[in-house]
């Protein structure tokens, strides 16, 4: 079914409008020049079994809608976008579109954009517009991927340099270095790409941050040319909680090679293993003890049976 041919609605600057009238013109200026800022969050649905470790009876839930948020507005600061609404209203905008399109679960996509008021590099009277959807997009990956990790390929596209591209930001122009990496992944036969930075070392993948495991300690890279990612400061309080050792720090490709384990993290990916990389076996050649704990505790967060981090999720019911 295509994106925009729907039923159901879309916030649109401000009102809940019928999916298919949500338009903007062929002259919009974020379509011809990328600039725009988006995110991409999860809602799950947290009416689970109970567990040992407890279980919320929350319903429907956002996973880290606020740090979602305060990402969205920092992207937008950062490429000098002024934002015409408030984190609250952003907020109660992504809880609307999963309960009124009656989503138990969803995946959502806020996003700001400059319309069609100008056109060209100097445009000065462009206007800032926000649109919040959501829509039923299953796991990332397969449950074999899930459980049995992914083949990964190091790509020949370079990620961006601190200053050429605002890296801190999740802007929409910085995916097409992502689209042509991934492609090139597909067509070589592997799932997921890994991109270097202009220097050569480990940045992460086409849409993931990159951890790795060596003898009991993680390791992953430096928040300079990758995205500061929500699942990837997740892993870090799990990590934390769980008495495990995280260093950042910059990462050769053939460090990957050796590792034990390693593994990707996003709000699509979720908690992804990496099985092999440029066709060499990573440790045992499938997910790993710390690795499957990690996950393990990700899976059972998100799915509101942690009740020590019922405060990551973020009802939406009325």
């Amino acid at each position: 079914m295509s994106f925009a041919d729907r039923d159901g609605v879309i916030w649109f600057d401000g009102e809940l409008v019928p999916w298919r009238d949500a338009k903007v013109h062929v002259l919009t200026h974020t379509l011809h020049y990328g600039m725009g800022v988006f995110e991409g969050v999860r809602a799950y649905n947290t009416a689970s079994q109970n567990t040992d470790a407890g279980s919320s009876d929350k319903g429907t839930c956002i996973f880290r809608l606020k740090e979602h948020t305060d990402r969205l507005f920092r992207s937008a600061h950062i490429m000098n976008m002024k934002m015409p609404w408030d984190k609250e209203a952003i907020n109660e905008a992504q809880k609307s579109v999963v309960r009124e399109n009656n989503l138990a679960e969803a995946y959502l996509r806020p996003m700001v954009f400059y319309g069609s008021e100008g056109m060209g590099l100097r445009a000065d009277n462009l206007k800032t517009h926000v649109i919040v959807a959501a829509w039923e997009w299953p796991t990332y990956m397969s449950q074999e991927a899930t459980e049995n990790g992914i083949k990964v390929r190091t790509s020949s596209y370079t990620r961006h340099h601190v200053n050429i591209s605002m890296c801190k930001a999740k802007a929409n122009g910085h995916y097409i270095n992502s689209m042509l990496a991934l492609k090139e992944a597909l067509d070589s036969g592997c799932e997921e790409a890994l991109l270097l930075d202009n220097e050569g070392y480990v940045a992460e993948g086409s849409g993931e941050n990159i951890f790795i495991v060596r003898e009991g300690e993680l390791y992953t890279p430096e928040l300079t040319s990758c995205l500061d990612g929500i699942t990837r400061s997740t892993i870090f309080q799990f990590a934390a909680d769980q008495g495990l050792k995280i260093h950042e720090k910059r990462i050769t490709r053939d460090e990957v090679y050796v590792a034990d384990e390693a593994f990707f993290t996003g709000t699509a990916a979720e908690v992804l293993p990496i099985k092999e990389l440029d066709g060499r076996a990573i440790g045992n050649g499938k997910r790993g003890p710390i690795t499957q704990i990690l996950q393990s505790m990700y899976f059972e967060t998100i799915k509101g049976q942690r009740e020590e981090y019922f405060d990551w999720l973020a009802p939406v019911k009325a």
